[in-house]
This record gives C-alpha cells, structure tokens and sequence, in this order.
C-alpha cells in the first residue's frame, strides 16, 4: 500500500481513537457532521483547484498514494487527512471546554461550599 494512502488511513483511525479516549462523543453529534460537511464542501474547491490533472500546483508521487482522484481531480486520500486534522482539532476543542467546565465546577464548590452551613451547622443554628 502507498506511503500517502497508509499515512493517511492511521491519521484517521488516530482520530477515531481520539475521539474515545476523549469522551466528548463529538462524533455523535449532527453539528459535527453539519461541519464537517461544509469543510469538505470547500475543500473540493480548494484542493480540485490545486491538484487539477490540467495544470496542477501541488503534485503527488504517482507511487506514494492509490490513484484514485474524485473529484476535480483530488486524490482520495486529501479527505482523509482533512478529516482527520479538522476532526482531530474539533475533538481537542470540546475536550478542553469539558474540563475547564469541570475546573470551574470545581472552583465555584469550594467557593460557595466555605460560605454556606453545612446540614450540620444548619440544625445547629436553629436549635440555639
């Protein structure tokens, strides 16, 4: 198999296993796919206009990478890589907005738990 294609095939499967070691459940979510959609939408674009067979700007080893080009001429595995890098960032992003919620979480407790009677302190001020 291809140098490219390989790469390409474990950036994602990386991606995948980000995503359950995450716990975010990104993958789960029709906002994801919704953006993901729009981001290949444009990569179509961008990468038919710059691996265009006619006159291309960006060129790839025939040996390093399948051959298959859809469409405008993209080869496939530019979608993989795309996947997986906007993905990746996507799954990095929601897992620290989990945990600086859980941080903040943590840090109104202990703030609001040193100024509010516990159970104990309340029965105690209601029996004096």
């Amino acid at each position: 198999m291809p140098e490219y294609t390989v790469l390409a095939v474990l950036a994602v499967v990386a991606t995948i296993l980000l995503e359950r070691w995450s716990g975010t459940r990104v993958f789960a979510t029709a906002q994801f796919w919704c953006s993901m959609a729009i981001v290949f939408a444009f990569q179509v674009l961008v990468d038919g206009w710059l691996t265009k067979l006619s006159a291309p700007i960006v060129l790839y080893a025939p040996a390093q990478h399948l051959g298959v080009r859809w469409p405008w001429d993209v080869p496939i595995e530019d979608y993989l890589f795309g996947f997986a890098m906007v993905a990746g960032v996507i799954i990095l992003w929601e897992r620290a907005k989990q945990r600086r919620a859980v941080r903040a979480q943590g840090q109104t407790e202990s703030t609001t738990g040193a100024q509010r009677p516990t159970g104990e302190e309340d029965a105690w001020q209601s029996e004096g």
